[in-house]
């Protein structure tokens, strides 16, 4: 079953942010991931308040997404993100395709 790694980021850093988007790109690919939406247009239709930048990853199980985030892979960017950006992270299961 999927799983899907929801981030609503906002920059802190540019120079920081563009770091950590290529590594973490990088270690997203290494786990079997892939990304669904990065940072799109963004429309509010119901509630508030405004969505800061939305990112969307899927990888082919809740385990796999798990994995990754743990990863010595991803450890280097979750170093760079504390000074690259603000970010509220979800893990989502997905449903089993019909």
């Amino acid at each position: 079953m999927p799983a899907y790694v929801i981030s609503e980021v906002e920059a802190r850093d540019q120079a920081a942010m563009e770091a950590y988007r290529t590594l973490a790109a990088t270690t997203i690919g290494q786990y079997g991931g892939r990304y669904l939406v990065r940072g799109g247009a963004t429309e509010v239709v119901e509630g508030g308040p405004p969505p800061k930048t939305i990112v969307i990853v899927e990888f082919p199980s809740m385990a796999r997404a798990r994995e990754w985030y743990a990863s010595a892979e991803y450890a280097e960017a979750l170093k760079l993100r504390q000074t690259a950006l603000e970010r509220r992270l979800l893990f989502v299961e997905g449903v089993i395709p019909a």
